[in-house]
């Protein structure tokens, strides 16, 4: 059969090269030059930054990624180098200078903050526990098959990161300090779940990790296994036009004006970018107004710094700053004035021994109404109001990284900025979002997307279904390959094969 893949980010690639590796005739089209969604690299100055995936984890042997890359035979084409043992995320809060550092493995996460919280330790134990026992429940994240259903989930599992953690202290510092992270999912405290949470904690805790060279040598890897295979990647080349007819589609119109059939369409991209490419009228109303409905999760200012060769040293951790204990969920909140209030920074290495570094990434959540004004322009088209807007934006974080980092300012060669709009438009997310569609535990149904759609050869896949992220939109490409290959085949091929 032959499938074709509306998207080549991380989602799509991960659909395709499975399916390919299983005999599915497999076309990805991608509307970027470039193929990889949030893998892909840019370039400026002969220094390549990558957009979206700078912090990894679970590819360790045994882990999740390695296993499925070991599966699709990629696993050994990954140059991967994990973040320090001791700190692979450090926090700075600017309002009393202090420092808290998250340290590998579950008990030496306990015993580093229990340092500055003696008093906490045994409640920091019950708090990893709880975190850890969400996970086992999360069967799809250990490669097996659920047997639960939502409401057969312990309560932990669909309550408000912010009622979880709040539930194991009552110290404003400590809950502040568990929370610190929660950029890295777009966390909201009342409504993200729990679940969300503890995954992303656990398999940073766990595997904290960077590629080194960057994120781009995936998407190259799996574009290789499709090619290999007999299949297409094809970039710069996007989907404009989905004809439909009796509730299937019928054929879809790429940007070169061609006409492509296919026996199953699986649809990567936001899926509100998805029904511009349609006629709406033709599926069921109430089920496209849903989700394209759904709120989405805030975006990001980001900043690309380059160097001067050898005038500041490579961090193998993540970096965070906030001004007060009180803004850790509050890092979108936009004003001119006030613009940073919190910032994740951190320098992709270049080899596997890096002294000094050559780059770094500074990103700055931000909503999308901070660049609503300018919605209707285009890239390099947006005009002198927005170039100053940056210019301030850029302004501001470095002033910021100057309280971290009080040399910093010499130590640069160049400066270039991307916002929620450069998000928008190069990952065909509605609003920039970078987590896709916002979960919410207190309505689950109203977030909830289903890999099956209303049209009969049409399936979902990426970000916006289950779980966002380097791991959980894999994972969610397993469920949307299932629908094809059948869940319990697809998980023993992968199972056993032999971790690289």
């Amino acid at each position: 059969m032959r499938v074709i893949i509306i998207g080549g980010g991380v989602g799509g690639l991960f659909c395709g090269a499975i399916l390919s590796k299983e005999g599915y005739d497999v076309t990805i089209f991608e509307q970027h030059y470039k193929i990889g969604g949030g893998l892909h690299h840019f370039k400026r100055e002969g220094v390549e930054f990558e957009t979206g995936i700078h912090v990894i984890g679970t590819f360790q042997p045994g882990g999740v990624l390695n296993r499925i890359c070991s599966y699709l035979g990629i696993m050994d084409k990954l140059s991967i180098l994990p973040a320090d043992d001791d700190c692979f995320e450090l926090f700075q809060i600017g309002c009393d200078r202090k420092i808290y550092r998250y340290a590998k493995g579950a008990e030496r996460f306990i015993e580093t903050l229990a340092v500055d919280f003696p008093e906490e330790k045994e409640n920091l134990k019950r708090y990893v526990k709880a975190m850890y026992d969400i996970v086992k429940e999360t069967k799809m994240f250990n490669l097996e098959i659920s047997d639960y259903t939502v409401d057969q989930h312990s309560p932990e599992f669909m309550t408000s990161v912010g009622n979880f953690i709040n539930s194991f202290t009552e110290n404003e510092r400590l809950r502040a300090v568990l929370a610190l992270s929660n950029p890295l999912y777009g966390g909201d405290q009342y409504k993200t779940p729990a679940y969300i949470h503890a995954i992303i904690s656990v398999l940073y805790i766990e595997s904290a990790a960077r590629f080194v060279g960057g994120s781009q040598q995936l998407a190259d890897a799996l574009t290789a296994v499709i090619r290999q295979s007999g299949g297409g990647v094809y970039a710069g080349n996007g989907v404009k036009h989905i004809e439909i007819k009796d509730r299937e589609i019928e054929y879809i119109v790429t940007a070169d004006g061609q006409k492509h059939q296919a026996g199953m369409y699986i649809s990567s991209i936001h899926p509100s970018s998805l029904f511009k490419l349609m006629d709406t009228s033709k599926i069921q109303r109430s089920y496209w107004q849903r989700i394209d409905n759904i709120p989405n999760s805030y975006s990001s200012f980001t900043v690309y710094i380059t160097f001067k060769p050898e005038t500041f040293p490579y961090m193998n951790y993540t970096g965070y700053y906030i001004d007060d204990y009180s803004q850790v969920w509050e890092h979108g909140a936009y004003s001119p004035d006030d613009f940073p209030n919190g910032m994740m920074y951190l320098t992709p290495p270049v080899t596997t021994n890096d002294k000094y570094a050559q780059k770094m990434i500074v990103n700055c959540i931000m909503g999308f109404d901070a660049v609503k004004k300018w919605e209707n322009t285009a890239t390099g088209k947006r005009g002198e109001e927005y170039a100053a807007f940056k210019k301030h934006c850029e302004e501001r974080i470095i002033n910021k990284l100057e309280e971290i980092f009080p040399d910093i300012r010499a130590c640069i060669k160049s400066i270039y900025s991307a916002s929620p709009l450069t998000i928008r438009d190069f990952y065909n997310q509605k609003e920039g979002a970078l987590y896709g569609v916002k979960k919410d535990c207190n309505n689950m149904m109203l977030s909830h997307i289903a890999v099956r759609t209303k049209l009969k050869n049409m399936l979902f896949t990426g970000q916006n279904l289950n779980l966002h992220g380097m791991v959980g939109t894999p994972l969610t490409a397993i469920n949307t390959c299932a629908e094809l290959l059948g869940m319990e085949y697809l998980l023993n091929q992968i199972n056993k094969t032999k971790c690289a």
